[in-house]
């Protein structure tokens, strides 16, 4: 099905507004891109982070009067309507287009991550067939990479895993083909569960290998011998002492999802329940591993 896309450069003050009437107006959808190379990291809390300056971008049907349309907003919209252009969007399958750019990639020495509708290039490899669906993670973002290879660099045999955060299931799976024994993966998006089995299936894993709950249902799953987390700065520093909980004195950790101007506040804060801390970047993001000291213990 054709569509048509007006594309709007409008600022940090009339983005949310435009999107707002295109809406009203319509729109099958509306996408807010950034305008001029401006990176957005972590939002703070109830705050949706909006460029300095957007590209607000409607969809339409190809039968919809564009000039009628326009003429509208510019009645409907309170402030004058910033340079506007109308596009053709090309007919494709997007599926298939997104397809066509996940490539295998390898994390360390042992582990690959491989499309499930692609031959893994290396057969003899550790091969992890993902197809991430509705979930985050599928290797090529720096803070999921980082994970990977820390777990391909660990002796996991015989571990029970906590992947707190687990998204598309990739880290926990990866770690039992890596040797780990159990995982048990907690997400507080339904969806991500959905998709962490999935990806357990294809990886020809039985369900008894891995366990999937959302947090509140995730407390009594017994003590681990690794932990590992890619989720974001703030929530992290709020689960500390959730995670160190999850983990014996002697267990191992890995934090990711932070930002390199983040990683020494993260990595005190983490120090009162682990010590040997190390961090290691990657572009932007970065890492934080240690082990679960005894102190914590002794406290508690």
């Amino acid at each position: 099905m054709p569509w048509l896309q007006l594309k709007l450069d409008a600022d940090r003050d009339n983005a949310e507004p435009l999107e707002d009437v295109l809406l009203e107006l319509g729109a099958a959808a509306v996408t807010l891109e950034d305008n001029a190379d401006q990176p957005l990291y972590e939002p703070g809390l109830n705050e949706r982070p909006v460029w300095n300056m957007t590209r607000v971008t409607g969809l339409f049907d190809a039968a919809e009067d564009m000039d009628a349309l326009v003429e509208s907003l510019t009645r409907k919209f309170p402030a004058p309507l910033p340079a506007h252009r109308i596009e053709i969007l090309e007919d494709k399958d997007w599926e298939r287009e997104w397809m066509t750019h996940f490539q295998p990639i390898q994390c360390g020495e042992r582990l690959w991550i491989c499309p499930s509708w692609r031959e893994p290039i290396d057969p003899d490899a550790v091969n992890l067939l993902l197809d991430p669906g509705l979930a985050f993670g599928t290797g090529t973002h720096p803070t999921t990479f980082l994970c990977l290879q820390w777990l391909d660099s660990q002796d996991l045999s015989d571990c029970h895993v906590v992947d707190y955060g687990c998204g598309s299931g990739i880290l926990g799976i990866a770690a039992l083909l890596l040797g780990a024994r159990h995982v048990t993966a907690i997400d507080n998006d339904p969806q991500a569960l959905i998709a962490t089995r999935d990806n357990l299936e294809r990886n020809h894993l039985t369900e008894e290998r891995l366990d999937c709950h959302l947090p509140d249902k995730a407390d009594r799953t017994g003590k681990a011998d690794v932990v590992i987390a890619n989720i974001l700065a703030g929530p992290l520093m709020e689960l500390a002492p959730r995670l160190a909980a999850y983990l014996d004195s002697g267990g191992r950790i890995a934090l990711s999802g932070i930002l390199t101007e983040q990683a020494e506040t993260l990595r005190k804060h983490y120090s009162e329940w682990f010590d040997n801390l190390a961090i290691v970047s990657k572009d932007d993001w970065c890492c934080i591993s240690g082990v679960r000291n005894a102190r914590f213990q002794q406290k508690s």
